[in-house]
């Protein structure tokens, strides 16, 4: 998914669920900059004190670059969580381990993920890990079928579009991408870093919302893909878990989406139809601008670097590199900034998912 959803629809969510306008723009924030997250490293203060940060995302999505994006600590963890194909812990699926790698909408291993971030809602980074939660359990539906790893599962051949035929311009876009036939290249490949990397093979058609599509996967299994299906019913389940967050409760039985504004989430993913996914941001935060949902007008704003970002704020400076070297001034206000608590709220998340949450389902990551 994209800035248009881990953005604004997280915030949409929020607000139906309870959340007001602060609290919801901490999640959505935290939803959103888990792809803007680029840098890791140690941040080093003039005073002698130190903050190290993770990465949750690469500086340039680019897949023709396999090598440099093959860094499973930022794919599983953050952006194709492993599904388990569906089952529970104590079960392991038919065939090799790449089936319990590949990413599976609403697993046992994603609602245990936002169970554990609902138990640790007590935490000063609560809302942030919440935040980082929602984009990963909203991914597992846009990234279904894919696997954070180099691997021929992730392959994909005879693109269709949503008259089921042969998507033509989109192979002829494929191909200039990847400046040569892009199965060719597969077909020659020696090392595993050749394989495509997540759903590298068919670019963004997984988060664009509008798109229905298809592909035969790696498989050699025909794969159907309602892109906006899928994503209303993301947002479904996401609401149910915002709720049940602010009810402190991961079992509490709550209600659906409010009919009005189900039927405008579903009509807004299916007709906002731009290719640009800030055009397509852009025309949600104007519907929530003019006050279309239930909550009322709220203006949203999202700066991801530079001048009123996060972490501008937080370090109170506008030094531009970020090599590792720089050193920057102390502030007091430094501990509770928003740009220090997601990153807290990151790294509980990574240790989670790879040291406690997989390995209760037999997978080894790290």
């Amino acid at each position: 998914m994209q800035i248009d959803f881990h953005h604004s629809v997280t915030y949409v969510l929020s607000r139906l669920a309870g959340f007001d306008h602060a609290q919801a723009n901490t999640i959505a924030h935290s939803a959103q900059y888990v792809d803007d997250a680029t840098n890791a490293g140690l941040i080093l203060f003039e005073n002698g004190g130190l903050f190290s940060r993770i990465s949750s995302a690469h500086k340039m999505l680019d897949y023709r670059n396999f090598r440099k994006l093959a860094n499973y600590q930022v794919w599983i963890p953050f952006h194709f969580l492993p599904g388990n194909d569906g089952l529970p812990a104590g079960e392991d699926p038919e065939g090799k381990f790449i089936h319990k790698l590949i990413c599976r909408p609403n697993s046992h291993v994603a609602q245990a993920m936002v169970t554990e971030a609902i138990l640790n809602h007590h935490k000063s980074s609560g809302l942030y890990r919440l935040g980082i939660t929602m984009h990963v359990y909203a991914d597992t539906w846009a990234h279904q079928g894919f696997a954070g790893v180099n691997h021929r599962v992730n392959e994909a051949d005879d693109l269709v579009d949503e008259n089921g035929e042969i998507d033509s311009e989109f192979n002829q876009r494929l191909n200039k991408y990847f400046r040569k036939n892009f199965l060719e290249q597969l077909a020659g490949a020696l090392i595993g870093d050749a394989f495509p990397l997540g759903h590298g093979a068919v670019l963004s058609n997984p988060d664009k919302p509008f798109l229905k599509w298809g592909y035969k996967d790696g498989l050699g299994r025909q794969v159907e893909r309602d892109n906006p299906r899928d994503f209303l019913e993301a947002a479904e389940n996401m609401y149910i878990w915002l709720q049940r967050y602010r009810l402190k409760d991961p079992t509490a039985e709550v209600s659906g989406l409010p009919t009005g504004d189900r039927e405008l989430i579903a009509q807004m993913i299916a007709t906002i139809r731009d290719n640009d996914s800030h055009a397509r941001h852009e025309k949600w935060l104007a519907s929530i601008r003019e006050g279309k949902f239930s909550f009322g007008t709220a203006e949203v704003p999202y700066i991801s670097k530079g001048r009123g970002s996060w972490k501008y704020e937080a370090l109170k400076t506008e030094k531009a590199i970020d090599t590792g070297k720089e050193r920057f001034p102390y502030n007091s206000t430094f501990l509770q900034s928003d740009w220090k608590l997601f990153h807290d709220a990151l790294k509980a998340h990574r240790l989670y998912i790879v040291d406690e949450l997989l390995p209760q389902f037999g997978i080894c990551v790290a």
